[in-house]
């Protein structure tokens, strides 16, 4: 175990070494990371996100079902407001932290897998007017996409889901009658 340890130190140390002993390589990887800054925050907003849907997304249905009626809107809104709190403290903190660590650990990334010229190359093509042309137009090229999809299809998945929303409805329902009857 001692000399897989040492081996895996004096691996690293050598990684470093060759980082400090090759300037250009090491520019060129801070210039790539610097040019995915927005694929960073975009990591950083995924963990702030993702787990607050998976948090939220039985919420709406409970709400709907085991809340009496008159007091869903102002719950709604009170829920969301900590939601928004919450996103506004962890969003930015997670984005400062993905911005701090990025360097190293994509670095070392770059570093052990690209050679120099490999790097040069990545960031002809990140640079890329083109690229850049087709990364802003992504949004609108996925978003008629998904429209046509939907209208597409619309006649074979409605019915569907409108399915399975009514027996989820009538499963929750039931779950909850039999637990008040308890």
């Amino acid at each position: 175990m001692k000399k897989h340890i040492l081996a895996a130190t004096m691996a690293t140390a050598a990684v470093f070494a060759h980082a400090e002993a090759n300037p250009a390589k090491k520019e060129l990887i801070t210039k790539i990371v610097q040019l995915q800054q927005g694929a960073i925050d975009g990591v950083a907003r995924m963990l702030t996100e993702q787990p607050v849907a998976a948090m939220m997304q039985p919420v709406g249905p409970t709400i709907q079902f085991r809340v009496v009626p008159e007091k869903r809107e102002a719950l709604g809104k009170d829920i969301n407001a900590d939601v928004k709190k919450y996103m506004d403290d962890v969003g930015p903190m997670l984005r400062e932290r993905a911005q701090k660590l990025a360097p190293a650990t994509m670095g070392a990334v770059f570093e052990d897998k690209f050679s120099e010229d490999e790097l040069r190359q990545l960031i002809a093509i990140m640079e890329s007017p083109v690229l850049r042309k087709f990364s802003q137009l992504q949004g609108e090229i996925n978003k008629s996409l998904a429209e046509k999809l939907l209208a597409d299809t619309k006649a074979q998945n409605e019915p569907k889901f409108k399915a399975l929303q009514d027996t989820v409805a009538k499963r929750v329902d039931t779950a909850i009658k039999a637990s008040a009857a308890k």
